[in-house]
């Protein structure tokens, strides 16, 4: 009966922990889901939008982050020019500048 009794004391002061590898293994795999599902597409996002401020140029159609459309009169270093209407130009940072839309688009409008 004591046979029984120390295998039992034995089997229950074993540490509760798995397997240390099995620990490294999802850390891993957790580091790769946060590369391939965040850092990366927010990595390429940003060089994208890097690529758009210095591609700009005077006449480009634009859109800014607040929606509004016009067409760039002037390009800066840090700031833009665009023409909304016909005498009506407005100042903006070139961060605030979401996307170049293809050329006729404000005619179409």
């Amino acid at each position: 009966m004591s046979f029984f009794i120390e295998t039992a004391a034995a089997e229950s002061a074993a540490p509760a922990g798995g397997d240390p590898s099995s620990l490294l293994i999802m850390m891993v795999v957790f580091a790769a889901v946060f590369y391939f599902m965040i850092w990366r597409p927010q990595a390429k996002r940003t060089k994208d939008h890097k690529n758009l401020m210095e591609a700009l140029s005077k006449g480009d159609e634009i859109v800014t982050n607040g929606g509004v459309v016009g067409k760039l009169a002037k390009v800066g270093d840090d700031f833009v020019t665009v023409t909304i209407a016909e005498g009506v130009d407005m100042h903006f940072q070139k961060g605030a500048i979401a996307s170049v839309l293809p050329k006729g688009t404000i005619k179409s409008i």
